[in-house]
């Protein structure tokens, strides 16, 4: 597991370009991403790092309220979704997660661990406040991709 202290939010926003770097070595038509941390940890600021270092200059908003905020790209669907107040698993079927697409889809879950199904994930991402700062955890079941996240980040 790599654990990180994130300073502030431009350290969040580098570590949202770092795993990015990571995301696009991984060879899938999906990609999923698990982000746990209590409220105000983070979560959406790394979705915001992520997106902005694929070239997205829009904004990004906590998907809190409408459950899913869809950014598109000419290759790739990012998905974020937040699964705070979900309670019934028609609450998930609702937003087409497995939907069928022609670009990579790229999901990010924010909440897990109210999935009432088991999805599997390429990475899981924890943000845990430390007074001002943030500690990151980041777990994979491809090896390589913890080493590569750190790698780019202490590049950057």
């Amino acid at each position: 597991m790599l654990e990180l202290i994130l300073s502030d939010e431009s350290d969040t926003l580098k570590m949202g370009a770092a795993v990015m770097h990571a995301i696009n070595r991984i060879e899938s038509d999906e990609v999923e991403i698990h982000l746990s941390g209590n409220l105000g940890a983070g979560k959406t600021t790394l979705v915001r790092g992520i997106l902005q270092s694929t070239g997205w200059e829009g904004p990004v908003t906590s998907p809190s309220y409408t459950l899913c905020e869809e950014y598109e790209f000419d290759s790739q669907l990012f998905l974020h979704v937040d699964l705070y107040r979900i309670s019934e698993s028609e609450d998930v079927e609702i937003l087409d997660l497995d939907r069928k697409t022609t670009k990579q889809k790229i999901i990010f879950i924010e909440w897990p661990e109210n999935l009432l199904a088991s999805r599997p994930s390429h990475l899981i991402i924890e943000l845990i406040h430390l007074d001002q700062k943030r500690k990151v955890c980041i777990s994979s079941e491809i090896p390589e991709m913890e080493l590569c996240i750190q790698t780019h980040y202490e590049k950057i």
